[in-house]
């Protein structure tokens, strides 16, 4: 297998954890490869004693290619954490188990992590091989790219010295992405004093699960059932007909995750006990109706429940349900100077039940996405006036820029010859919806020549992500044929 370097070392990443924010374990294990290969390396803690941050490892020129401009490849070190509800995995401590099926990688019950651990194979693969021809090569590493972009934001100018980058966080194969959109998240906080369940009412447990879920960038323009959204679409017809209680509800995990699963636990008077379960026939069999075509494993539970003690005060819990209900999920619209391409677009990514010094309260939180700025901040304010209106109190992240599109990079052409060299058709040139360092490494290095490239997976940022062995060994072998070009 002209590939078997980049699985050997993909299986050794896929047994250290390293969910977002918590890469220290990865780091480490990337140091010791460094010092074991004999590489120099260099690490960039976030801040002054910090055990996660940056790792740069360089290697030279291999013979002939010394005069020749150096380039980075870069991959980010976490990945996103999803797994099946009766998935007993802890990320922090227990490997990723994968097989194998029809040619696919797959994980069992969780994430498989080739987002990004593939690109951090294929970059150590290139640095321990030593028959590919090469100019010199930085290898970037980055942490917290799923959750915040932290290491993107935390890299200092001058630290990289080539003028050309390779961005191995892409998930279509056959095709160069040089350009992605921008994001920001919006967080709503509505605090709550809890009170007694009152007397006389049922209670029921009610579920969502078996969707898709999925990359809120790449695939939110799919049709896919949001767990949230749909959750509150049988809230909200409960509401409507009787005095519904809200005791506890719970959805969605990531802001970077489509959301796939959720639940509330509620109370209703004991007169509409039976209602309750036609009204959920009802909506239920709408949705499915709606769905059915791309959401094959749709399934809703509503079963009674113990009776909780406490319950949300019913303004609280009604204005949560409107401001779900109202709040935006999904593509906004689509590119007219791209076809094909999602322009902007929101995630209703997770409700949670939380508390701090303050007290307690639910947390909303959401995700935006455009290529155009200015869109990027209007929906990110129309998602801001919807969760508002419960009284919410909101707030913005500081955001990452998108990537502009450079049509006429060097990089870009040799990229392309690369792959009609090795496959005898042009590879697709496009812009991505999901977001990509490169927009910050742009800032920081301005001039800097970019492309993003990497095998093909399907069901990323979900239990569903797979990895296509075939075009792993097509996208590693595109990879060295590029670099002997350049």
């Amino acid at each position: 297998m002209e590939a078997k370097a980049v699985f050997d070392i993909f299986a050794e990443i896929n047994k250290v954890p390293r969910p977002s924010k918590h890469e220290e374990k990865i780091c480490e294990w990337l140091i010791r490869f460094a010092e074991e290969h004999k590489l120099e390396y260099e690490y960039m803690p976030l801040e002054e004693g910090a055990t996660t941050g940056n790792i740069l490892m360089r290697k030279p020129a291999t013979p002939g290619y010394e005069n020749h401009p150096a380039v980075v490849l870069q991959a980010h070190m976490d990945m996103v954490c999803e797994k099946n509800a009766d998935c007993p995995i802890n990320f922090e401590t227990d490997p990723i188990e994968t097989y194998i099926e029809d040619g696919w990688m797959h994980a069992k019950g969780t994430t498989l992590g080739a987002d990004d651990g593939i690109g951090m194979a294929m970059a150590l693969a290139i640095l321990t091989d030593d028959k590919a021809a090469h100019p010199a090569v930085e290898a970037l590493f980055t942490t917290d790219e799923e959750t915040g972009l932290t290491g993107a934001f935390a890299l200092r100018p001058g630290v990289i010295k080539a003028k050309t980058l390779i961005n191995l966080d892409s998930e279509d194969h056959g095709q160069v992405f040089i350009g992605c959109a921008g994001g920001i998240d919006t967080l709503a906080h509505l605090y709550y004093t809890e009170e007694a369940a009152p007397a006389g009412y049922f209670a029921a447990e009610v579920k969502v699960n078996g969707l898709m879920g999925g990359h809120s960038g790449d695939d939110i323009n799919k049709g896919r059932g949001n767990a949230n959204k749909l959750l509150t679409r049988i809230l909200f017809r409960w509401m409507k007909e009787t005095d519904l209680r809200i005791a506890k509800i719970d959805g969605g995990n990531l802001r970077n995750a489509i959301a796939r699963e959720a639940q509330a636990t509620v109370l209703v008077p004991m007169a509409y006990k039976e209602q309750l379960r036609v009204a959920f026939n009802i909506v239920t069999a709408e949705m499915e109706q709606e769905f059915g075509e791309v959401e094959k494993e749709i399934h809703f539970e509503l079963n009674s429940a113990d009776a909780p003690a406490t319950v949300l005060p019913k303004e609280i819990g009604d204005k949560l349900i409107l401001a779900l209900y109202a709040c935006p999920h999904g593509m906004v619209k689509m590119s007219s100077a791209i076809p094909g391409l999602t322009q902007t677009s929101t995630n209703l990514a997770s409700v949670k039940m939380k508390k701090d010094e303050k007290g307690k309260f639910i947390e909303i939180n959401t995700s935006q996405r455009s290529s155009v700025d200015s869109e990027k901040h209007a929906i990110k304010d129309v998602v801001e006036a919807a969760l508002a209106l419960s009284g919410a109190e909101v707030t913005h992240g500081d955001g990452y820029p998108g990537w502009t599109p450079n049509v006429n990079s060097p990089l870009l052409e040799a990229t392309k010859k690369a792959y009609v060299r090795l496959f005898g058709e042009e590879p697709k040139v496009l812009a991505i919806h999901a977001g990509l360092e490169c927009g910050l490494f742009l800032e920081k290095y301005p001039g800097l020549d970019m492309v993003s490239v990497g095998p093909q997976m399907v069901g990323v940022h979900s239990p569903l992500e797979k990895l296509s062995i075939e075009s792993t060994e097509q996208t590693f072998a595109w990879l060295k044929e590029t670099l002997r070009m350049l």
